[in-house]
């Protein structure tokens, strides 16, 4: 829970305990009562929690845990970490029902798969052909000027 994301994400940045309690303006001793259960931060200083490692509220609050895994940290605000997936023998594997929701995937979508040296992601057709579009766009008028 709410302890655990503080210890994870303050381990996470390379922060002290004394540090983060400076940069949200409280004594390094509250905070530790934080990170050890001993008390709850008010509303207001969850939010600037959240707004010093640019996570939500709700992501500060909350913890998941994934069985090959362990605990996953929470995600910067507008990205999403789903979980995790096990390919088959023909490659296949099976996107987590939440991430299909969130972006209405259903049985028949396009998608793109893109990489870079980490790993991999998968984008509706739609989406990225329109954005290329517009990227031609752009790049036409700049080489016109």
């Amino acid at each position: 829970m709410l302890k655990e994301n503080l210890i994870l994400l303050r381990n996470m940045h390379g922060l002290s305990q004394e540090k983060i309690a400076g940069e949200i303006g409280i004594s390094r001793q509250a905070y530790a009562k934080w990170e050890s259960g001993a008390s709850l931060p008010d509303i207001e200083k969850c939010k600037r929690l959240a707004d010093y490692y640019c996570i939500s509220i709700d992501s500060l609050l909350k913890t998941e845990n994934q069985e090959s895994i362990g605990m996953i940290p929470p995600s910067p605000k507008g990205k999403n970490i789903w979980g995790s997936v096990i390919m088959n023998e023909r490659g296949q594997i099976v996107i987590p029902k939440a991430a299909r929701e969130k972006f209405g995937l259903e049985k028949g979508t396009r998608l793109i798969v893109l990489s870079d040296e980490e790993g991999i992601a998968l984008i509706p057709a739609e989406t990225f052909e329109a954005n290329m579009k517009k990227a031609m766009t752009y790049a036409s008028m700049v080489k016109e000027e």
